[in-house]
């Protein structure tokens, strides 16, 4: 006789409190491997293949997909070995959950780069694993949670918002539920066993659940309504608090890229690895971040204090399918071009892909946003909170210059400088824009802080 263990939607980290079933991987009856992914699901930050610690036969799932489960939901329960044997986990452990006994859960520490997020992505090489449809036994039954007779006083034990408007939807009193949960929380699963158990004939249901009449909606402008959730709800949040937080302002400079443009290409030119426009400009802006290092800054407003970061690790703005997304290059002040290049286009490929981990679009430092890339001259774009500024850069296009006192066609371009004032005041930021702008304009500038 099978032993079934149920699976939980596990912490992602980073402090996201829920996920989006994006795609099913199993079905119930299929045998899975230990570490076998099982489902697809999209956070705030990233898509991520979340892989069971349990191998065995699927007996049951929770969610169809595009519902959104919250951290400690069941995900799945999976029918294992022996009841008499100890069930083995893995050993590989995604944040937030353990294949052994849970260990007590810890306050998160605040750190300014994102840890061990890269987990998440670290066990798709059981993905192999075949998925054999069986005719297993029967799935458990899980039981209804107990009815209580009348509502009981006080608080109830709800933490979930999403628990809150299932039940809400659906005219479930949760007075009336006891939680499965610790210390008698009130889980979705609870909730949605009472909605089966209200299915039930007046023979089988000993209370059933009894389902208020949904308000009238008001009336409302027609119109598509696109929910802000997912990667586009992130980027909304993100964006409101910096606006909310950040007195931020914006210089710009145009500059003559001419000479810059001549380098590029006669590096690549050279043979070797193509060297990328957008690794030129990242060295730049680590040299100038070197000579300026208020601007790799973040402040902390609860101690009232500016924290000067050692490590440069810069974001860059990429565009996909799926919206705008921050991915972040590690440690970029110790890279050269050729790394830079290299390490631009792995990031770039993943996003597009959806592959991108949480570790990889968090702990940024300082963001290089390339809007040239829309065919655009400039921008005032918000800082990426919580760091302190952002390099924006417009399209390099022929235009009119004068160039050793003659008007010449030259190749040019605008830059600027968005950046928080509480870190530094107007001369600074100027300092390092002008100091950017020198390098484009004159590439052996930038040789002098190598």
């Amino acid at each position: 006789m099978a032993q079934v263990l149920e699976f939980k939607l596990p912490d992602l980290g980073e402090g996201l409190t829920e996920a989006e079933i994006v795609r099913w991987l199993v079905k119930v009856g299929d045998v899975v491997a230990v570490d076998q992914p099982v489902v697809e699901v999209e956070t705030a930050k990233a898509m991520v293949e979340v892989p069971c610690p349990y191998g065995g036969v699927v007996t049951a799932r929770f969610g169809e997909e595009g519902t959104e489960l919250p951290v400690g939901s069941p995900l799945l329960t999976v029918a294992v070995g022996a009841p008499a044997a100890e069930p083995e986990g893995s050993g590989n452990v995604l944040v937030g959950y353990g294949t052994q006994a849970p260990a007590a859960r810890r306050r998160r520490v605040r750190t300014g780069t994102a840890g061990a997020n890269g987990q998440a992505q670290a066990t798709k090489a059981a993905s192999a694993a075949p998925r054999t449809r069986l005719t297993a036994p029967a799935p458990a039954s899980m039981p209804a949670p107990a009815s209580v007779p009348a509502p009981a006083e006080g608080p109830v034990p709800v933490i979930s918002p999403l628990v809150r408007k299932l039940a809400r939807d659906n005219g479930v009193d949760l007075r009336r539920l006891a939680g499965t949960g610790p210390d008698g929380l009130i889980l979705r699963a609870d909730v949605e066993n009472a909605l089966r158990a209200g299915t039930a004939t007046p023979d089988t249901a000993e209370e059933p659940v009894v389902r208020a009449a949904p308000a009238a909606a008001p009336r409302a402008e027609a119109g598509t309504r696109i929910p802000l959730k997912g990667v586009r709800g992130a980027v909304a949040d993100k964006l409101s608090r910096s606006r909310r937080e950040i007195p931020d302002a914006t210089c710009w400079v145009d500059a003559d890229a001419t000479e810059l443009m001549r380098a590029r290409t006669a590096m690549n030119a050279a043979g070797g690895p193509k060297i990328s426009l957008l690794a030129l400009l990242a060295r730049i802006c680590t040299a100038a971040l070197d000579r300026f290092p208020e601007l790799n800054s973040t402040v902390d407003t609860e101690a009232r204090e500016i924290v000067r970061l050692d490590r440069v690790h810069l974001g860059f703005a990429a565009q996909t399918e799926r919206g705008l997304v921050v991915p972040v290059v590690r440690d970029a002040h110790t890279r050269d071009a050729e790394s830079l290049t290299a390490e631009f286009a792995r990031l770039t490929e993943a996003a597009r892909a959806g592959t991108l981990t949480p570790g990889e679009l968090t702990g940024g430092t300082f963001t290089l946003n390339n809007y040239g890339v829309f065919g655009v001259d400039g921008s005032t774009p918000i800082i990426n909170h919580p760091e302190a500024a952002m390099l924006g850069v417009g399209r390099i296009v022929p235009k009119p210059w004068v160039h050793e006192g003659e008007l010449a066609v030259r190749q040019v371009v605008q830059l600027s400088l968005t950046f928080d004032h509480r870190v530094c005041d107007g001369g600074t930021a100027g300092g390092f824009l002008r100091y950017v702008a020198d390098c484009v304009e004159q590439p052996a500038v930038l040789l002098r802080a190598l």
